[in-house]
């Protein structure tokens, strides 16, 4: 295996275990009755882009598209994946070695910005949840949401790292 396709599966299986981290923790949310993301919605949204649907006035109002809970959650676990790649690409590739929190927790926190500033925006939410009806909340949510991450891309960094070859 080439130390790119070594380096890669690492960096991907850091974005899944950081992602399944967040899962897991939405899963806590819901249990305890805390509404959060249904990822068809983000599938939904998705699917309307090929339709150049950008942006709707709701999207759980939109119509559904043909598997969008299965694209929803491809999508998720594929940004994981790519947040992951762009923290290495980042901190570099010797944070795979020796992984710190600060870095991962930053950049999980940082991430919020695609769902405040990009996805709620075109899903009909407003900027950073200003069309809900709790925004505070919601902003408050997004930030634990993603600083979740953040603990799952230094946990699932320090599982891989222990299965990486010594540089």
């Amino acid at each position: 295996m080439t130390p790119f396709n070594e380096n890669f599966f690492h960096v991907a299986a850091i974005g899944v275990g950081a992602t399944l981290l967040m899962d897991l923790w939405l899963l806590l949310l819901k249990a305890l009755g805390i509404p959060t993301l249904d990822f068809a919605m983000l599938g939904r949204w998705i699917g309307h882009m090929a339709d150049r649907k950008w942006a709707h006035d709701g999207i759980a109002r939109a119509a559904p598209v043909r598997r969008e809970s299965a694209l929803g959650w491809a999508a998720h676990y594929a940004t994981g994946i790519g947040f992951a790649l762009l923290l290495v690409a980042v901190a570099g590739v010797e944070w795979l070695h020796a992984p710190t929190l600060a870095p991962a927790l930053l950049f999980g926190v940082g991430s919020v910005i695609l769902p405040l500033f990009v996805m709620q925006p075109a899903m009909g939410a407003g900027l950073a949840s200003s069309r809900t009806r709790t925004p505070m909340l919601n902003r408050f949510k997004s930030v634990a949401n993603h600083a979740v991450f953040g603990l799952g891309l230094y946990a699932a960094a320090m599982a891989s790292s222990s299965c990486l070859p010594r540089a």
